[in-house]
């Protein structure tokens, strides 16, 4: 969706509901991307917005959906509606600032229209919300870093985000080895690949266990044919930890391992216990690229 200054959006998941209105399932056990479409359309033709108000619902994969909210006099500062935990009810959509109060009611108002137009659904009750912003415009990747970015992956939230801040978008991978494929067909036309892999997180959030290791150790067996494209620098990481046993995103630090011909090795295998002890020390995210851009001899000079 080609989001324009002034446009509020928000993702939702498809959520199931127990008979006394309290969530049951926060992803309404993962429907397949057809199923989320059908109920998506469905919702969208019987949906009655205001009439200086232009409502976009966009299935993206699974339970999530893209809302895109345009029209004059929008304001995003509004708490999310989804409670991030089972046996409560939705949270109403509540303004965060006193310009946004009409806004709050708009969302609240659809989001109600919603429910009632799933009313009659087995699985999918309603729509949870979360993230709300309005679009302003970032600065471009090439202006900031001076890269040619590619984002390769199946999952299309984070295909957004990659446009969002200028990266090419494309194609789109059917699996895992299709993501590392394209990264071989893309070689030299890029100077910086973000490839994304979604299943040790979902496995994560699904609690299971066993799931997730194979979810790494698929992964893991691909790295060789990354590898064998000869990058100036090497990162394996991610956003956040998913604990099989916890469920859910938390707090712990993420491991993160760089490899390029001016990195001093350190440890013989890469996981949370060994990266504590490793070189990079402990550093906030932000910092990442700095030393992404160092260890490929892409800066004048590092640090003062």
């Amino acid at each position: 969706f080609d989001l324009k200054p002034g446009n509020v959006a928000a993702r939702l998941n498809l959520a199931t509901l127990d008979p006394a209105g309290n969530v049951s399932d926060r992803r309404a056990g993962r429907p397949s991307d057809e199923e989320g479409r059908r109920i998506v359309h469905k919702v969208r033709a019987a949906l009655r917005p205001p009439d200086d108000v232009t409502v976009h619902l966009l299935p993206e994969k699974e339970h999530r959906v893209a809302m895109v909210l345009q029209g004059e006099g929008l304001d995003a500062a509004l708490a999310d509606t989804d409670p991030q935990e089972t046996g409560v009810p939705p949270l109403p959509v509540r303004a965060l600032e006193p310009q946004a109060a009409r806004t709050a009611a708009l969302v609240g108002g659809l989001l109600d229209q919603a429910r009632q137009i799933l009313a009659d659904e087995p699985t999918v009750h309603t729509f949870l919300a979360r993230g709300f912003d309005q679009y302003q415009g970032f600065p471009g990747f090439e202006e900031r870093f001076g890269l040619r970015g590619v984002a390769i992956a199946k999952y299309p939230m984070y295909r957004g985000v990659a446009r969002l801040v200028g990266m090419a978008v494309e194609g789109v991978p059917g699996d895992d080895e299709g993501t590392v494929a394209l990264a071989e067909t893309y070689r030299g036309r890029f100077d910086y690949s973000f490839l994304h892999f979604k299943a040790t997180d979902s496995r994560g959030e699904d609690g299971d266990f066993d799931a997730k290791v194979a979810a790494i150790e698929s992964i893991d067996a691909l790295v060789p044919r990354l590898v064998s494209l000869e990058p100036d620098v090497f990162i394996v990481t991610g956003d956040h930890s998913t604990p099989a046993t916890y469920r859910a995103h938390s707090w712990h630090h993420v491991p993160v391992l760089m490899a390029s011909r001016w990195a001093r090795p350190t440890a013989a295998e890469f996981g949370e216990s060994a990266c504590r002890s490793g070189d990079l020390g402990t550093l906030a995210g932000k910092h990442l690229m700095s030393l992404a851009l160092a260890h490929a001899d892409r800066l004048a000079k590092y640090g003062a």
